[in-house]
């Protein structure tokens, strides 16, 4: 058996049967788990990207969160609590056209950063965001910090 993931994010959807159909068309993710009740109720959905795995879940609220409430974007007045970056291969623009053909709303065009990544950033319909990244050059942690000003580490160590 194949070894699971040491992590999987879950984004949370009011109507995850709707949001899984539009994450297949407008991203290119694939339905790899979904188990629903006998209406048809979301119980545990996953999906992939590239072998990465990301959970769908309808809200959902209660003793099993210690009284927590997991809630779309949708239902919280367009705020999140989530950033999803997701790594293309390849055709980033292709993928942003797709995206928007989609209805995704682009909140970020194409564009080259500087640190050696092509990336785009993307709302779905409830206001999840999903930001694409496509590595385009090979750019050093002198060159990082020379165009962003920021310091380079890898760990806590001395902060």
């Amino acid at each position: 058996m194949a070894e699971r993931p040491a992590l999987v994010a879950c984004v949370f959807y009011k109507d995850p049967i709707a949001a899984m159909k539009w994450l297949e068309t407008a991203f290119g993710f694939e339905t790899t788990v979904l188990l629903t009740d006998a209406e048809g109720n979301v119980g545990h959905a996953e999906m992939e990207f590239r072998g990465a795995p990301v959970g769908i879940s309808a809200e959902f609220g209660g003793g099993l969160l210690g009284g927590g409430r997991m809630k779309s974007p949708q239902n919280l007045g367009g705020d999140g609590s989530q950033f999803m970056r997701v790594q293309l291969a390849d055709g980033i623009d292709a993928h942003c056209a797709q995206a928007r053909a989609a209805g995704a709303r682009i909140t970020a065009e194409p564009a080259d950063q500087f640190y050696g990544a092509r990336t785009y950033r993307a709302l779905d319909p409830e206001g999840h965001v999903w930001n694409f990244s496509q590595e385009v050059r090979v750019v050093s942690g002198e060159q990082m910090e020379a165009a962003s000003g920021l310091k380079i580490r890898t760990s806590l160590e001395g902060v």
